[in-house]
């Protein structure tokens, strides 16, 4: 019997069944517990210290037993405190970017994803440099910096020399202001050798969902193909943070299994990162299970609620406060909206899921991943969070001044982050609005921006920040970044 242990490198140990199984029943146990949940909102809850701020977080334990409640007042408690959290470090921050398909070529025989091997139906479509350009042009006429790349795991159709080929081809395209800042990556599990490549080839993230942390449904959620081994997918991450990679970001398909034994799993990995390397996850997705070519979401009988995703969303925020929190178009627009009070920092928009989807006038379906929800243009998704009171972000300034890993949490946690992103985010919406709004956003996005600039608390930088965006509308300057 394996024996729980977070600083362990074996899957088994640092995502322990038996403890997950322990803390749901500890959790279940003590949910009406009011004395014991009201100590650890309180332990959620920021607190300040001068020019900084406090916030450790929960243990997957404390974290479960708050999902575990019923009680409304409780609950209710549990939003606003995220919502605390959230502002406290990411302050009203919404950065945007937006996926892209590479190719939907895949070994393997996962059953809730169309790209499964046996999938007959699905047009297999890998994209030439030439299509990745093309895309990418697309992308920039929208106004996006930031990509999150995707791709099939494919040995012969997608090598990792084929990621990196595109990831040099996404970074020399530049249309007029139009330049990809930022490449994040979501390519199945590898080798430390392929992490350090993917290094030197200056990705941001890599990302890599767990799907689920349960090993018995995950075995048989991913009958074939190598993403079947559950050990060597689970320890990817400690690879890539040995093969240099220093952001990684976590995520599960809510809807495979129980949700409460996924959360505590997801706790339990970020964690094992924190004891082991030091640098807990860049970011978190919180997915779920949605129709697709022939992938029917019904047939998983594990679904959640919207009012259950809030929770899950909420208490995740006060688990692992400095985390970014990721929702993606596969929510709505009405579920995206309540979810960036609760904790959400990212968000995509304008997504095409298909393979070459960007290029093509009409939104393609017959090579898309999952339904899109949210349809709505980048443009409107960017109206929509400044009428919310949220500033749309396209600044990747951190990870081109190597604020990364340890470097860029030891200023998240306590709040000094706030001094470089805030001013960062309005000058990148002053480009945004100079050259890809329509009128509307412009005005609201011109106003929000003066109403946000008077909240810098320093004054040098409040007025280096001004006579940036001087510059940026009326000088035609881009890429200022503190």
């Amino acid at each position: 019997m394996a024996v729980y242990d977070p600083g362990s490198l074996k899957a088994e140990e640092f995502i322990n069944d038996e403890e997950i199984r322990a803390t749901l029943k500890w959790a279940e146990e003590n949910k009406d517990n009011e004395e014991l949940i009201d100590r650890i909102l309180e332990k959620a809850r920021p607190v300040r210290k001068g020019g900084s701020f406090s916030c450790p977080g929960l243990t997957h334990r404390e974290a479960s037993l708050l999902l575990a409640c019923e009680n409304p007042e409780k609950i209710e408690e549990m939003y606003q405190i995220a919502e605390e959290i959230k502002l406290a470090f990411y302050g009203n921050r919404i950065v945007i970017f937006a996926p892209l398909y590479l190719s939907n070529y895949c070994v393997n025989g996962c059953l809730y994803c169309p790209y499964h091997s046996t999938n007959r139906r699905i047009p297999r479509k890998k994209l030439t440099q030439e299509e990745v350009r093309g895309e990418v042009t697309a992308l920039q006429d929208m106004g996006h910096k930031r990509l999150a790349i995707e791709a099939g795991e494919d040995p012969v159709n997608n090598p990792i020399d084929y990621i990196l080929e595109c990831i040099r081809t996404i970074y020399g395209v530049h249309h007029q202001n139009g330049d990809i800042r930022r490449v994040n990556v979501n390519i199945a599990a590898t080798t430390v050798e392929n992490y350090r490549k993917l290094k030197e080839a200056g990705i941001g993230t890599y990302i890599l969902f767990q799907e689920t942390y349960h090993k018995e449904s995950y075995l048989k959620l991913h009958p074939t193909g190598p993403k079947h081994d559950y050990d060597y997918h689970t320890q990817a991450m400690d690879r890539a943070m040995e093969g240099g990679i220093d952001d990684v970001g976590l995520g599960v398909l809510f809807g495979l299994e129980r949700y409460k034994y996924e959360f505590a799993g997801l706790l339990m990995h970020a964690e094992h990162l924190e004891a082991v390397h030091g640098v807990g996850p860049h970011t978190i997705s919180i997915p779920r299970v949605k129709r697709a070519d022939d992938i029917d979401p019904s047939a998983f009988d594990n679904g959640i609620d919207d009012e259950t995703f809030a929770r899950i969303t909420a208490c995740i925020r006060l688990a692992v406060p400095y985390t970014g929190m990721i929702i993606s178009t596969r929510e709505s627009e009405e579920v995206r909206t309540r979810l960036l009070r609760l904790g959400i920092s990212q968000v995509s928009g304008g997504s095409r899921t298909s393979v070459g989807g960007y290029t093509q006038k009409e939104r393609p379906h017959d090579t898309e991943q999952f339904d899109v929800s949210d349809q709505r243009s980048l443009d409107e998704v960017v109206r929509w969070l400044m009428k919310n009171g949220h500033i749309p972000s396209f600044c990747t300034a951190c990870y081109r001044e190597g604020r990364t890993g340890d470097r860029f949490m030891s200023l998240c946690k306590n709040g000094q982050i706030l001094n470089c992103c805030h001013p960062n985010a309005l000058m990148t919406l002053a480009e945004y609005l100079e050259d890809y709004a329509s009128e509307e956003t412009r005005r609201t996005g011109l106003q929000m921006i003066d109403e946000e600039l008077k909240r810098i608390p320093t004054e040098k930088v409040r007025a280096t920040a001004q006579e940036n965006i001087r510059q940026i509308r009326n000088m035609g300057r881009r890429d200022f970044r503190f």
